[in-house]
């Protein structure tokens, strides 16, 4: 199937940058690997014979991925080789840019992203999206968690005030506000920015998060506590994080996916990738020949 979408204009690979090292072609192979089954967990969501344009920009190339449920899965690659497209692809954020178009399937729990009669909202809702600058509401803290379930009919009082503190806890967030949670968001710092965000697609109950690398803007110390707090969430929630920092992804992911030139090169088990890659390509990127 091939979806076209239009609306307003946004430069391609938005988090990914402009400056991309271009290895030879004839390296980056035209076959698309699949996911080895060396563990357990079911797929719950998946991209197949997948291919991503902007415009007359094809920046995917039949890319098959089987993301596990209750797991961390770390995509790599260097600027501009798709991972941030992939992601989106997952929750339909690039039905906001102009001329994208989307051939193949994503599909979350067996159900097609792209079929008819989709609710993009209730996606949303389902897959939540953390980017890489924290973008909390002008609001208070409260506010900001409580924004999501009172659209989807969440009334104030008792109920609400719960699923706010739980979201907050479960950000690992509530001891260093509970006493504040009328004031702005905005006098949060960064991280604390950044955490607040995670709470705030967690208020609404989803199934997966995406994380744009939602620790390259902070610093170390915020870095550590997002990490920390990215390895206590894959227990409950599936998780899918672009990094360019490879000891981060060693660190946080169960598996890890290696994309080059809009190509699915290489995914297995984390430790795998890390100590014996199956494609050379694979070696040269994470062992820092480029990139």
């Amino acid at each position: 199937m091939t979806t076209t979408f239009a609306d307003t204009s946004r430069d391609p690979e938005p988090s990914d940058g402009a400056d991309t090292f271009t290895p030879p072609l004839a390296r980056v192979t035209a076959r698309t690997p699949r996911a080895p089954e060396t563990g357990p967990g079911r797929t719950i969501l998946e991209a197949e014979a997948l291919s991503f344009f902007y415009g007359s920009h094809q920046a995917l190339f039949d890319v098959s991925l089987a993301v596990r449920e209750r797991s961390v899965t770390a995509l790599i690659g260097p600027s501009g080789c798709g991972k941030s497209t992939l992601l989106r692809v997952f929750n339909r954020m690039n039905d906001l840019i102009d001329g994208a178009r989307v051939a193949g399937t994503a599909r979350l729990d067996g159900t097609d992203l792209y079929g008819p009669g989709v609710d993009v909202v209730d996606l949303r809702r389902r897959v939540g999206m953390v980017f890489q600058r924290a973008n909390p509401f002008p609001k208070s803290i409260y506010e900001n968690v409580a924004f999501g379930p009172r659209m989807f009919g969440v009334k104030s009082g008792g109920g609400l005030d719960a699923l706010v503190e739980r979201a907050l806890r479960q950000a690992a967030l509530w001891d260093e506000v509970n006493a504040r949670l009328k004031d702005s968001a905005m006098r949060l710092s960064g991280g604390q920015q950044q955490r607040l965000c995670i709470a705030r697609c967690l208020a609404v109950e989803p199934e997966v998060l995406l994380m744009d690398e939602p620790a390259s803007a902070l610093d170390p110390t915020s870095t550590a506590k997002i990490e920390e707090l990215v390895l206590n969430l894959r227990e409950r929630y599936t998780i899918v994080v672009v990094t360019h920092n490879m000891q981060q992804a060693a660190r946080i992911s169960n598996r890890t996916a290696f994309l080059m030139q809009g190509r699915l090169v290489e995914v297995d088990d984390t430790a795998r990738i890390f100590t014996q890659p199956r494609e050379r390509l694979t070696e040269d990127y994470i062992t820092g020949r480029f990139g």
